[in-house]
């Protein structure tokens, strides 16, 4: 175990895109349990979109992160010293941690997961946040019927890219758009989107949207906002329903832009948007998990990860994220398992 911890802190808060210098690296001592504390060593680090939010000192569902502290994110790791009865050296956890190399908790928050059958990276993925946000966007909070089409955005990325699969699973018409003809063509082959269009290239938003959902949508799982959310309210159909994931198109705004046009079609069409935080529904995570590993090993679920390696990558691969340069899970490696 190296004496030594390295840690990236919050040096400032971005206005308008994140860049290195938002960023600072560190170095301290690694430190020691307390009684009712645990060491671990932490091996796979998860950067999302929903952290930019937590970069601006603004009031949110989450507390924003502290100028001069460690960022946290989702970590997946192994107990390497323990004064905490819950948990004994060698166990392998899951839970918000730092972004470093050796974190200390005092047990809140941390579960232990199994080694073996999938690679432990799975559970910041597929097994984790993004999979279960998937599933409660979908189906508690779109209500996809089989039959019905969904339309996802962002729909390459970790949380898109397992939303179009349990659509199709579940027997929905399943279309999306991604960044790069690569990313379509993955929807298409890999993850079985019934269509999708490279919204890089589109001329017309709206036109592409109606070009792959031809009898409009019912479901619109919405991950970008801007001008592609603009789009798919066009294209819905009569009691469709938006479930409003994210917002990434507008994460990194200097300042507060205008709705999208087309606000009337939601009386018109009498149409239903909901925002979710996947974390309000323990049991439906719950439930979705044990359905995942079954989908998974039964090669029903597909999963790609975008991996980089060394705690000193964080920053690169947050910012690389929020530009869409990711397929799938975004992961930053920092130990061997």
């Amino acid at each position: 175990m190296s004496d030594k911890n390295v840690e990236i802190r919050l040096a400032s808060r971005p206005t308008g895109w994140v860049t290195a210098d938002n960023f600072e690296r560190t170095e301290s001592p690694v430190p020691e349990p307390s009684e009712g504390e645990v060491l671990v060593r932490n091996i796979y680090l998860s950067v999302d979109p929903y952290m930019r939010g937590r970069m601006n000192d603004v009031k949110s569902y989450v507390p924003p992160f502290k100028l001069g502290e460690v960022l946290q994110a989702g970590v997946v790791g192994q107990v390497v010293a323990s004064r905490n009865s819950r948990f004994s050296e060698g166990d392998y956890v899951n839970g918000m941690l730092g972004w470093q190399n050796y974190s200390l908790s005092n047990g809140q928050g941390l579960y232990k997961i199994t080694k073996g059958g999938f690679p432990l990276s799975y559970h910041l993925g597929v097994l984790g946040m993004p999979g279960m946000t998937a599933y409660v966007g979908l189906f508690t909070i779109g209500h996809a019927k089989e039959g019905e089409t969904v339309f996802v955005s962002a729909a390459s990325g970790a949380v898109g890219s397992v939303a179009g699969q349990l659509a199709r699973i579940h027997g929905c018409k399943v279309a999306g758009c991604a960044g790069s003809d690569e990313k379509v063509s993955l929807l298409r082959k890999e993850f079985g989107y019934h269509a999708a269009f490279n919204y890089r290239k589109s001329e017309s938003l709206p036109k592409s949207i109606a070009a792959v959902c031809p009898k409009g949508i019912d479901v619109n799982f919405e991950n970008v906002g801007g001008a592609i959310f603009e789009a798919a309210l066009w294209n819905m159909r009569n009691y469709g329903r938006i479930a409003l994931c994210g917002m990434v198109a507008n994460y990194n705004d200097a300042q507060n832009e205008p709705g999208p046009r087309g606000m009337m079609s939601i009386v018109g069409k009498r149409l239903t948007l909901r925002g979710f935080i996947v974390t309000d529904h323990p049991e439906t995570c719950k439930e979705y998990v044990s359905k995942a590993y079954q989908w998974l090993a039964e090669g029903k679920l597909k999963y790609r990860e975008t991996v980089t390696k060394g705690i000193d990558t964080a920053p690169s691969a947050f910012i690389d994220m929020l530009k869409g340069r990711n397929v799938g899970k975004q992961i930053v490696q920092l130990a061997g398992e």
